[in-house]
């Protein structure tokens, strides 16, 4: 029987600000992390306390700012935040010798095997064991969740949130998936994005439960034969994914789904230097260079298509990474120009920054793109990461 479980550490950049700045972020309850006040860029996360006020994530801070004017702003601490993941996936491996980062905040623990390490006992009391431990070594908080798949145990970790009432433990036996789904609103699903809740409630499937009642056939005459398969499983709890253990990341994946399709190519473009910028940022902080960029587009209808190139040398500045994928994503609208609902992009063949100096004189990446980058880091890292942005970025005049 499969045992699996995700951590995921609660309001993470909100605690990571509060550790690094205990004077100023640390004594604000009302706080907001990802920019100053006068910044025009969007909430990265916000504790608890501002959530009330109806302050989210990916929400612009001014108007979230206006919903909550007393709210303190910090820039996001990056870096602090990268080495704080670090040191959590380093103290999760004492429990399994299996983990997978799903992302900077988030963790699957394969368990599966591990009873007789903990003599038998309840998986929720493995799970408040390292909760516990995770606490004592770090100062933050981690929600579990824990079920027979990724699936039920990502399910299962946002129902145990503080901010979902939670207690920060749910672990879902085996056999009692059908019955905890059954509470379950299709939004909890993931990837069930608002675009897709919204054709689901045109005909009445809000909940779980409504999915329930009806064969893949019957779905599959409501959307394609792909969503109505991949929804039937997740309504029933299936899932074969494994969780893969990795000694480094692989790759730099950074994405965006939009609130509305965008057709428009220049929109589409801004978006992708917004996710290049991000990625080979948080690449540089990693000390690491890339070789291959990748660029995923999802269209409207849910057909995912990607496109990638492997350069003859690693690379780190925005500026090569940005041509090579400008290129991928023109060739992708190209071969087929619908309205899209996903950007990605992705930076793989991660090698140590250490190697750059042994860079061929033939690299496109010149040093100035180099010491330009590492300029544009600096001053990130100094007045936040909204403090220096691409021209392109920013709408308007």
């Amino acid at each position: 029987m499969r045992r699996v479980l995700l951590a995921d550490a609660d309001a993470f950049y909100v605690a990571v600000a509060r550790a690094v700045d205990p004077e100023g972020a640390g004594k604000a309850t009302l706080l907001i992390v990802g920019g100053s006040r006068e910044s025009r860029g969007v909430v990265c996360s916000a504790s608890y306390e501002t959530r009330k006020f109806g302050v989210r994530s990916a929400m612009p801070i001014a108007r979230a700012l206006r919903l909550c004017p007393d709210a303190v702003c910090v820039p996001v601490p990056f870096k602090a935040c990268m080495q704080k993941s670090a040191d959590i996936r380093a103290l999760l491996h004492r429990y399994t010798p299996v983990v997978e980062g799903a992302s900077v905040d988030e963790w699957y623990l394969d368990m599966t095997g591990t009873e007789g390490v903990y003599h038998h006992e309840p998986l929720a009391t493995t799970a408040e064991r390292i909760r516990s431990g995770i606490r004592e070594a770090t100062g933050l908080t981690l929600s579990i969740g824990g079920g027979t798949n990724k699936l039920i145990a990502k399910m299962a970790v946002d129902r145990a949130k503080p901010s979902r009432g939670g207690d920060g433990v749910l672990i879902i036996e085996a056999g009692a998936e059908e019955a905890f789904l059954r509470t379950c609103m299709l939004a909890d699903i993931p990837l069930v994005g608002p675009k897709f809740q919204e054709r689901l409630a045109a005909r009445g499937l809000l909940t779980v439960e409504d999915v329930l009642r009806h064969n893949p056939e019957t779905l599959g005459t409501w959307m394609s034969k792909r969503e109505a398969s991949w929804l039937w499983n997740r309504a029933h709890g299936i899932d074969d994914g494994t969780v893969a253990h990795r000694v480094m990341n692989r790759g730099i994946s950074r994405d965006e789904t939009f609130g509305k399709d965008l057709h428009d190519d220049v929109e589409l473009e801004r978006e992708l230097l917004r996710l290049v910028t991000r990625a080979a940022a948080d690449m540089r902080g990693d000390g690491l260079t890339a070789r291959t960029v990748a660029v995923r587009l999802r269209d409207w209808d849910f057909k995912t298509r990607s496109a990638q190139r492997t350069l003859p040398e690693p690379v780190v500045s925005d500026r090569v990474i940005l041509r090579v994928a400008h290129e991928l994503l023109t060739s992708l609208r190209d071969a087929r120009r619908v309205p899209a609902r996903l950007v990605g992009v992705r930076l793989s063949g991660l090698a140590p920054a250490k190697l750059m100096s042994q860079i061929a004189l033939l690299s496109e990446e010149t040093e100035r793109d180099r010491g330009l980058a590492r300029a544009v880091d600096r001053v990130r890292g100094k007045y936040g990461a909204k403090s220096i942005l691409p021209g392109g970025i920013v709408k308007g005049d």
